[in-house]
């Protein structure tokens, strides 16, 4: 499994109020910040967006996406210059899964889509980090033939509420979130560093696939570079430029990242955990866990009953 897969695998993701949006110009909201991901598709029309309390606008039309991947706060409108409400203190005319509002039946059309992923918070670090405060992308652009479906049905299943259209939209919404990371991750001036980057670097890709394939192991910065077909001095230094860390850093924060996906999803003892990311220790695991996460292995899975 190939590391981007690995990690949307074991973040701990639930989908949660996707709303179509039918509005009429003019109009304009502001929608605080949220302690989950917010997305939005474009689907009629178009809209501008501004992050915070910035002037800097972007422009969205039909067909656009946009992914806030840490929630922050945000404005949507038909124009630069319309005022702007809180979203909240109109929500409650929502009916059916569909907000609809604006000056009137002569105004410009806009229908947008947004929803809202949440996530565990240890879970959702290891991408959320390293991703900007906005991912935009075209729909049309890229896997055409795939995103253009994806919209399509998307569009469609937000118009009724058919039995089981909620868990539709709920999968089209996770598909749209890893759409947004491979838009992100296909820019060539968007990836300053982490892993992010580096799967995108044939050398350091090989390692971080051999990393994440066989966590288990008793890796040595030696093996790791010669997984990249390189000197153990040039790796070392390599994968330090690129995701800011050593390769032995790395690998430990990948382990107690795994280590917090099993104890959350299972009810195998510590030991075995430990056993499955590297640690032949268990006093050795517990230290690292805790160092890293925060809490004791045990009181971490006890949170989660």
């Amino acid at each position: 499994m190939d590391p981007l897969s690995d990690v949307f695998m074991a973040m701990r993701v639930k989908t949660s109020d996707c709303v179509r949006l039918e509005f009429n110009a003019p109009w304009g909201f502001r929608f605080e910040g949220y302690d989950h991901a917010h997305f939005g598709v474009v689907t009629r029309g178009r809209c501008w967006l501004s992050l915070g309390d910035t002037s800097k606008l972007t422009s969205l039309i039909e067909g656009d996406c946009w992914l806030l991947p840490r929630g922050d706060t945000h404005t949507l409108r038909d124009q630069a210059e319309t005022p702007v409400r809180s979203y909240r203190e109109v929500v409650s005319r929502k009916a059916a899964g569909v907000l609809r509002y604006g000056g009137g039946k002569d105004g410009v059309a806009t229908d947008i889509i947004i929803g809202n992923f949440t996530f565990d918070g240890q879970s959702s670090k290891w991408l959320t980090d390293v991703l900007p405060q906005l991912i935009a992308f075209r729909m049309d652009r890229g896997h055409s033939s795939a995103r253009q479906a994806i919209l399509q049905i998307l569009s469609s299943e937000s118009r009724t509420e058919s039995m089981g259209s909620a868990i539709v939209l709920g999968r089209l919404a996770d598909i749209l979130f890893v759409q947004a990371i491979r838009a992100h991750a296909a820019q060539d001036d968007s990836l300053k560093g982490g892993w992010l980057r580096a799967i995108r670097d044939p050398q350091m890709s090989f390692a971080l696939r051999a990393m994440h394939e066989g966590i288990e192991k008793r890796w040595t910065v030696a093996a790791l570079a010669s997984s990249a077909g390189m000197s153990r001095s040039g790796f070392a230094a390599r994968f330090k430029q690129v995701l800011g860390e050593s390769p032995l850093e790395y690998l430990t924060r990948w382990r107690m990242y795994k280590a917090t996906q099993l104890l959350r999803e299972g009810d195998m003892k510590v030991a075995k955990v430990a056993s499955l990311v590297g640690y032949e220790s268990d006093g050795a695991f517990n230290k690292t866990f805790k160092r890293t996460i925060g809490v004791a292995p045990g009181a971490y899975r006890r949170s989660f009953v």
